[in-house]
């Protein structure tokens, strides 16, 4: 990585106190932990794994909805901290899994599109019908919509309404929760192409979150793997989907569905629950499902280990020092 970080998480955790039931005392839930992450300018960084794991949480602490228990994020080189929800906001954009329930029914297509203008504070209102045309144009919308409500409109144009609305006033980054994962299979392709255009004709930064696989295939720069809050693998995406490196990277691109109906379901060897973020394993978290696991990953934490290709990894399968500890 050579470019310029727009944003960038250092040594972030985030932990939430949660009920443990009639008469019980609350337990300790750490969604995001130790995370480092460094999205540069003009790239797509995507985020994958299990529900659960903590991606949602990492990137509502990204927009300022969420405070870091520990660490710190830098937007622009500046503490997140130290930014007004103003400021953020007009840097930083979101696009919502479901359109169905991100757009006000109430409101007409132009209010929504019009809305940060209003919010953020933009000082030339008399611009902003105009302004929100262009983008709706821009995004694959009529004008003739702009007095239409999201009841009117299809699931695909209700997402790009969400879109029109997320870079009305032309942030920096967006972050994208599953944003075709509600929409039918033929209008999610029509979606992501619309948003590499728009990255290259608006020089946006994307976080894409998302379960499949071949979207961020086709849309990533780069991939970071997320298990129990804690990022587990990161590689360019060409490296990632060729040679993955961790037990739980090669499990997830196993799991893909393929068109051949002969091969069947594919056996991740993963299990059928998923892991309990309340009682987290010592050692690795992941040992318990891993096919791969030795006697130490149960007993010491992997560290990071830089791959030779770029990125990295965190397992004692490709930490040398750790193997040969294993093997006395």
């Amino acid at each position: 990585m050579s470019g310029a970080a727009l944003v960038e998480a250092r040594e972030v955790s985030c932990t939430f106190m949660v009920s443990g039931g009639f008469m019980k005392q609350k337990r300790r839930l750490q969604a995001v932990n130790r995370v480092s992450l460094r999205i540069e300018a003009g790239e797509v960084m995507a985020l994958v794994g299990e529900s659960g794991c903590g991606k949602t949480t990492l990137a509502k602490m990204m927009m300022g909805l969420i405070a870091p228990s520990e660490g710190t994020i830098e937007i622009g080189g500046r503490p997140l901290a130290s930014l007004g929800r103003m400021e953020i906001a007009r840097s930083v954009q979101p696009i919502f899994q479901d359109p169905y329930s991100s757009l006000n029914p109430r409101r007409s297509v132009g209010s929504i599109v019009t809305q940060p203008l209003r919010v953020q504070g933009d000082p030339e209102p008399g611009t902003w019908r105009r302004r929100a045309e262009e983008m709706m144009e821009l995004v694959g919308l009529p004008r003739r919509l702009f007095h239409l409500y999201p009841g009117q409109l299809s699931g695909g144009q209700r997402q790009r309404v969400a879109i029109a609305r997320a870079l009305v006033n032309r942030p920096r980054m967006v972050i994208c929760d599953e944003p075709t994962s509600a929409l039918d299979v033929s209008v999610q392709s029509q979606i992501l192409n619309l948003m590499q255009d728009l990255r290259s004709e608006l020089g946006l930064t994307y976080l894409l979150i998302s379960h499949n696989l071949a979207a961020v295939e086709h849309m990533a720069s780069r991939v970071a793997v997320m298990y129990l809050g804690r990022i587990v693998e990161e590689a360019e995406t060409g490296n990632l989907f060729d040679s993955p490196r961790h037990p739980y990277s090669q499990a997830l691109l196993e799991s893909v569905l393929t068109p051949d109906p002969g091969l069947g379901i594919p056996d991740t060897h993963l299990g059928a629950s998923y892991p309990n973020p309340l009682d987290v394993p010592p050692g690795c978290s992941f040992h318990p499902r891993c096919a791969r696991s030795m006697p130490g990953c149960s007993v010491r934490e992997p560290r990071r280990v830089p791959l030779p290709g770029g990125g990295a990894v965190v397992c004692h399968l490709h930490d040398e020092g750790a193997a040969a500890g294993t093997a006395s």
